[in-house]
């Protein structure tokens, strides 16, 4: 334990981000002072939004600078701690970001418990996605008994448990997924009442056969010919709370024509829809419903999810760049350390 190793925003990437822009790099280990924790990273959280981070674009969260550690949320170890708010072997959710070991003052950690679940689920289904799932449809999909809810990206780390909940307030639901396997999962484990491929020639008229009483949410996460496709079967007062344009992360400038803006404002209009982004940050005060909820859920076997565990920090860039294709099954996250409670 004498250095460490962090991969640096190394330059703004064009595209697809690659080793190019974000470099791995041996560093000092870092040492805590007062107040502060030395921590290991066990679990790096992979999530879309990163890719957003990479820009030097004002957004919602400040960018990474160049030079700078890529950010994230992780799931470390205390190796060393000057506090007494966190001892040595306690686990913690925390924000090393790309990193083998980090310094963070005690008072911004929060405290896991392996015996009440894997400690992984704190960046996933009982963190970040997990929350912003619950946040975006509860609060602006506003399910109702009976109503119908498209969910995009059905089988990543937010829109396996978007359709779940949806399930528990009695909606008709309906996945959108870029392979075979992920729609059969999504059916099979989670409940939805049935998955479409998007990269099938017949998507569109799949899609139409699965709401043949319209949409009455769709939870967006994806954009590009999902999006397209959904607009042309929304029901009046729809509710599209927008969570992520994953599909445009890495486009380099506009689509083609034509534009659309024009009639897709008018059909907003007409159709009296409701469009709200969010972001989950925004929405603490429901945090601890959120996990008390959650937990009750998972106790229960109402939620269920998947994770897709990389080994190897070396491994980040590839794995971030499968998240972008949506290589991946479920809440990606890479292992940098063993896991001493598996």
């Amino acid at each position: 334990m004498d250095k460490n190793q962090q991969y640096i925003l190394a330059q703004r990437p064009i595209g697809m981000p690659d080793e190019h822009s974000l470099k791995l790099q041996d560093s000092a280990l870092p040492e805590p002072g007062e107040g502060q924790a030395l921590l290991k990273t066990i679990y790096l959280s992979l999530d879309p939004y990163m890719r957003g981070r990479m820009n030097d674009a004002a957004s919602y969260a400040k960018s990474v600078e160049l030079g700078e550690v890529m950010g994230g949320q992780t799931i470390s170890e205390v190796v060393v701690s000057n506090s007494p708010a966190v001892s040595a072997g306690d686990y913690v959710l925390s924000s090393n970001g790309w990193q083998r070991y980090a310094v963070a003052n005690a008072d911004t950690l929060v405290k896991l418990d392996p015996a009440q679940a894997p400690i992984s689920t704190g960046v996933g289904v009982l963190g970040m996605p997990g929350f912003t799932a619950y946040v975006g449809l509860l609060q602006f999909g506003q399910p109702k008994q009976g109503d119908t809810v498209v969910v995009s990206a059905a089988a990543g780390a937010v829109g396996q448990v978007v359709g779940q909940i949806a399930k528990m307030r009695g909606c008709r639901v309906v996945g959108v997924a870029g392979a075979p396997d992920k729609c059969d999962h999504v059916v099979r484990e989670y409940g939805f009442d049935v998955c479409v491929n998007y990269k099938d020639d017949d998507f569109e008229a799949q899609l139409a056969k699965a709401c043949p009483d319209g949409i009455d949410i769709y939870f967006e996460n994806v954009g590009g010919r999902v999006f397209d496709a959904v607009m042309t079967l929304v029901n009046d007062f729809a509710r599209i709370p927008v969570c992520g344009r994953i599909a445009h992360y890495n486009q380099t400038s506009l689509p083609e024509g034509p534009d659309r803006l024009v009639p897709f404002m008018g059909k907003i209009l007409v159709k009296r829809l409701m469009l709200r982004g969010f972001i989950q940050s925004d929405h603490l005060e429901h945090l601890a419903d959120f996990r008390r909820d959650m937990s009750q859920w998972i106790r229960d076997g109402k939620i269920h999810y998947q994770e897709d565990i990389v080994d190897g920090l070396e491994n980040t860039v590839s794995a971030f760049q499968g998240l972008l294709q949506g290589k991946n099954r479920g809440k990606m996250l890479v292992r940098v350390a063993p896991d001493p409670t598996r």
